[in-house]
């Protein structure tokens, strides 16, 4: 076969190869995609000219535009933090009132709070707030220090159980397994704790039982839970009559907690976060609860 024969089709010369019966055609590259290739060759020439690019052992070429780019995100960051300088002064020192009476600046504090959030709290709290096991959940609205947002921004401060000389003392005693109560009031306590929150529990097969728990829970439990078992804020008393519970409320569980106690804790935060921060979240943690339906 000769090279120079045409395709009777297209009318373009062959370059003299076949593959069972087919013909490769001699095409050219297409005249745009030269032009694009040029092109694009003649720009990264040019490129490599105005911007920094050739490492030259400790340094580099710096371009003749004079880019330089740490430059740029320092001029940035410098710029990002003038702006943020003006709110987080007002969180930082206006009463929390007049903070949540802004819905722009709040909106500011959620966006924020969210992220010091995510970054502090959410490793035992949940990225939601909702808490896990052990943990509480922040979007209840039900506190066992008080859910206000100075409340909240003290309990941060301080923490829970803490070396900080002003640290909240929370502590629920092992009644069972330093022999306080013997086993049999563990359980009959237990089961009036288990009443309160469960009314059906109250049948007439276990009225003796509760009643004797009563007695035990009046001597023994409502110095801190209160003598309606609704707790106590001032010493972190949990309610014991709702829904909410940290550690579970089947009857099992409450009666582990009688025996073996309880006692959590919550870092300090005042060395690690800016006053600022501190506030922020805690607007944001107390806006949790407010938010639910």
């Amino acid at each position: 076969m000769e090279v120079n024969e045409r395709d009777p089709v297209s009318g373009r010369e062959t370059t003299g190869h076949e593959w069972n019966g087919i013909k490769e055609l001699d095409t050219p590259v297409p005249r745009g995609v030269l032009l694009f290739l040029i092109v694009t060759h003649l720009w990264a020439i040019a490129w490599w000219f105005l911007v920094p690019a050739w490492p030259l052992g400790t340094t580099y070429t710096r371009g003749l535009l004079g880019v330089d780019q740490r430059q740029t995100v320092e001029a940035r960051v410098v710029d990002g933090q003038r702006e943020r300088a003006a709110w987080m002064a007002r969180l930082e020192k206006e009463p929390y009132d007049a903070i949540q009476a802004d819905e722009a600046l709040m909106q500011t504090v959620r966006n924020t709070g969210r992220q010091l959030f995510g970054d502090n709290c959410a490793a035992c709290h949940g990225r939601d707030g909702k808490g896990r096991a052990n943990y509480p959940d922040l979007t209840d609205d039900d506190w066992l220090w008080g859910g206000g947002p100075q409340l909240i921004e003290q309990t941060m401060r301080v923490g829970i159980n803490t070396r900080h000389p002003e640290s909240r003392v929370g502590q629920m005693p092992a009644f069972g397994r330093d022999e306080v109560l013997d086993r049999d009031q563990v359980r009959s306590v237990a089961a009036y704790v288990y009443s309160l929150s469960h009314p059906d529990y109250s049948t007439a097969d276990n009225l003796k039982r509760i009643e004797a728990g009563r007695e035990v829970f009046l001597t023994t439990c409502a110095a801190c839970h209160g003598e309606d078992g609704k707790g106590n804020r001032d010493v972190g008393a949990p309610n014991l009559t709702d829904t909410h519970w940290i550690y579970g409320s089947d009857l099992d569980t409450i009666i582990a907690s009688v025996h073996g106690g309880r006692q959590g804790h919550m870092p300090t935060w005042d060395e690690r976060l800016t006053t600022a921060e501190i506030r922020t979240i805690a607007l944001y943690v107390h806006d949790l609860g407010t938010q639910q339906p």
